[in-house]
């Protein structure tokens, strides 16, 4: 049993394989007085893990994935907060999330961002932020759960803009109505499977789409990519 602490919130977990200690471990924290989750997972979900994974993984990779698939599913019920499947910079001060399809680029898009401004952009997180609406305002969180990439800071960053990805010859963005952004968003959430907490996810994309602008990025693996993005979204 350890405890961590991301999204500002301070969780116990109660692991069976060490593994998800080391995977956690710039997130653990000493006990707190108190905690805002207790998360452990069973036999019968790690086996089920195992079972549904596209590729043989041990019981300790399942565990850890589902250790982070019920933190997230108390995440909307819970704390106005829920998981995008996206890769998570800072620039300036402002956070920049991107997202699309398993194979688009996402992760090579945001090393050409690191290219090309250098160490004024921090990668967040390369694959599973957290997403959290604090006094009306939307947060994002880096989390253990990274991507094969390992891109993982502690850290959080207003999210200033959410940039969907497609692959094409030339680059260039345009500004997207939210009613066009409503499904790409859909995609890349994890979608309870219960009434109540759909009930408080889906008012909550809604206040995404209406607070933080969202943007459709075609582009290429070139530095340019980077520059246009940029400029687009600044």
């Amino acid at each position: 049993m350890f405890y961590i602490k991301i999204a500002d919130l301070k969780i116990r977990i109660r692991n069976k394989f060490e593994y998800a200690y080391r995977l956690c471990k710039d997130y653990v924290i000493e006990e707190p007085s108190g905690v805002d989750l207790d998360v452990s997972v069973s036999d019968e979900e790690i086996q089920k893990e195992m079972n549904d994974a596209e590729i043989k993984v041990s019981p300790a990779y399942a565990e850890g994935i589902c250790i982070y698939r019920n933190i997230c599913k108390e995440l909307p019920l819970r704390f106005d907060a829920y998981l995008l499947h996206s890769a998570l910079i800072e620039y300036e001060g402002r956070g920049y999330a991107f997202a699309a399809k398993s194979g688009t680029g996402k992760s090579t898009h945001i090393s050409l961002w690191k290219k090309v401004f250098g160490e004024k952009v921090r990668i967040i997180n390369g694959d599973k932020p957290i997403i959290r609406c604090i006094n009306g305002e939307f947060v994002a969180y880096g989390t253990p759960w990274c991507g094969k990439e390992g891109f993982s800071v502690n850290d959080s960053v207003p999210l200033r803009a959410l940039c969907f990805i497609e692959r094409d010859k030339e680059n260039s963005i345009s500004r997207m109505p939210a009613e066009d952004a409503v499904m790409r968003l859909f995609n890349q959430i994890l979608i309870p499977n219960d009434i109540e907490t759909v009930n408080k996810l889906f008012p909550l994309l809604d206040k995404t789409l209406a607070t933080v602008p969202c943007y459709l990025l075609r582009c290429n693996m070139e530095d340019e990519a980077a520059i246009v993005s940029y400029n687009g979204m600044k």
